[in-house]
């Protein structure tokens, strides 16, 4: 068992024997009361925030959670179906778990996935990919001044929001966390 002083950004902790991650923690000492520590805190099953105030030196029990970069091979269903490229294990994990960011992933791309014993609990997708426009209306040369997007699909399926410059055959970096477009790479 760990105390309130071991606390960080980031790491896990069990709360009413749920999984939880630490978002932000702030040590408060208000006049002539106790130290307390102010805790946010992020349901891992769930993805609900929480607030939770601690005393100075109470007992918490740390979760080790391990993170593990895996391939993503296929999805199957609902669900992911990731290599370890070491043993060349294979898993199946819900896409839930990625989120939104699930969307983008590509066969043959490299994962963060966190477990908790054998229990995968969080994954994690990279921060940009960079995907081929497949279709969109064509541009015209010049329209580089403004900021005006338009609609384009990639080649996974999904539509993303380009400049008016982006052609069909364009290779666009976007950001997994938001899906939107980053620039145009060549």
């Amino acid at each position: 068992m760990a105390n309130t002083g071991d606390l960080f950004r980031g790491c896990f902790i069990k709360h009413n024997n749920e999984l939880c991650q630490v978002m932000e923690y702030q040590h408060r000492t208000p006049g002539n009361l106790r130290a307390f520590y102010q805790v946010v805190l992020k349901n891992v099953k769930t993805g609900k925030q929480m607030e939770h105030r601690y005393r100075a030196g109470e007992s918490v029990e740390m979760v080790r959670v391990e993170f593990r970069e895996m391939q993503y091979l296929y999805k199957d269903g609902n669900a992911l179906v990731l290599m370890d490229p070491e043993s060349y294990d294979q898993i199946y994990v819900e896409e839930s778990i990625f989120g939104p960011a699930a969307q983008f992933l590509k066969e043959e791309m490299i994962v963060k996935v966190s477990f908790e014993g054998d229990i995968c609990i969080g994954g994690e997708a990279p921060t940009f990919v960079i995907l081929e426009v497949t279709y969109t209306e064509p541009g015209l040369k010049g329209d580089t001044a403004t900021n005006t997007l338009k609609p384009a699909t990639v080649d996974n399926g999904v539509e993303v929001r380009v400049p008016l410059f982006c052609n069909v055959g364009d290779k666009v970096k976007v950001d997994t966390r938001t899906g939107e477009y980053v620039e145009r790479v060549k």
